[in-house]
């Protein structure tokens, strides 16, 4: 590992000897279905005022961003569908940052296609270019996932937390992705009540109107959640599960089109498979090596003696447990995902 620049004051970290499975952050989640999230990288250019992740130059919270090398995150791709038996139908590519951003997103993308059958990415489209888009479908990309949030500029800019931002220019190149090319669009804006109600129908009858969907359902509408580290956006409460279905309900109604997601597993032809084997459970007591700054403030990075997996050991600072061997003890194992608190 090596730091290889600064984001906004934060080091960018090469990740390129860890393991790859362990974290949330970066690498390989498996979350026990023939669908494997791959995280390249925790860069994303933009603020966007409701982002459960912190992501972009106004974090808080995040000590470290994190970039790994691609043919790394490649063999580890390998090992786990090997792991699996095999039975993976679909990487997507997604993360705590925009993957758009990543610099070999092209040659991930590629690479990835002559392990799984299809390919998927997740974008907010900031980093997005008609040249990209051509790269991308000349690689084999099977589906974008664009979150677009509203197509109204300036509550684009506000939404997204950048002056910058030109949602114009995204919905163009969305347009192009549906008309032009075998990639397939899907839609995914974040509903903040109060906020983009109205918004919400505009992008469902722009979408209908483009030809976005032409494999797989066109729109995966999101609910708006607050979390610890996430941002929250200004008087606005957190929708319950039952206010975020009847919503749907109500727009399913209107458009005479299917938005919600617990109906279209099988057009996406996900299903539960044979899960990676846990290393960890909670409760376990493990020694490990300190091998980095953690993603978030507060944390390390650390490895378990056979480097199998990465472990995340929280409230500690890193320049207190330096290159050190600590035992800790699991107090989360979900999805392989394992974070850990000095044992006593």
């Amino acid at each position: 590992m090596s730091i290889v620049g600064r984001f906004h004051g934060r080091p960018i970290i090469l990740v390129e000897t860890l393991p790859l499975v362990g974290h949330i952050a970066f690498g390989i989640i498996d979350r026990g279905t023939n669908v494997l999230q791959v995280r390249p990288t925790t860069l994303c250019p933009l603020s966007c005022v409701f982002c459960s992740v912190d992501a972009g130059p106004r974090s808080r919270f995040r000590a470290s961003e994190f970039v790994v090398e691609r043919s790394h995150l490649v063999k580890w791709v390998k090992h786990v569908v090997r792991a699996k038996d095999g039975e993976v139908v679909e990487a997507l590519i997604d993360g705590v940052g925009d993957p758009a951003s990543y610099s070999d997103i092209v040659e991930l993308v590629a690479e990835l296609k002559r392990i799984v059958p299809r390919v998927a990415m997740e974008t907010h489209g900031a980093p997005l270019s008609v040249e990209l888009v051509k790269k991308l479908e000349s690689a084999g990309l099977d589906r974008l996932n664009l979150s677009i949030d509203t197509l109204d500029p300036e509550k684009a800019r506000y939404l997204q937390g950048a002056e910058w931002f030109d949602v114009t220019r995204v919905a163009k190149i969305a347009e192009y992705v549906a008309r032009e090319t075998s990639i397939d669009l899907h839609i995914t804006p974040v509903w903040i009540p109060g906020v983009n109600d109205e918004d919400i129908e505009r992008i469902i009858e722009w979408g209908l109107a483009i030809g976005a969907g032409k494999r797989f359902p066109p729109f995966g509408i999101q609910k708006y959640e607050v979390h610890r580290f996430g941002r929250k956006v200004p008087g606005v409460r957190e929708p319950s599960w039952r206010e975020f279905w009847r919503f749907i309900e109500r727009l399913e109604a209107r458009y005479g089109v299917v938005l919600d997601y617990r109906r279209m597993i099988d057009r996406f032809g996900f299903r539960r498979v044979r899960r990676y084997p846990r290393r960890f459970r909670a409760g376990d007591e493990v020694l490990v090596e300190v091998v980095c700054p953690g993603w978030l403030k507060n944390e390390v990075i650390a490895v378990d003696r056979e480097w199998s997996c990465v472990v995340t050991v929280v409230g500690v600072r890193y320049e207190e447990l330096r290159r050190r061997s600590v035992k800790v003890r699991i107090i989360r194992d979900k999805d392989c995902i394992y974070v850990a608190k000095p044992a006593r």
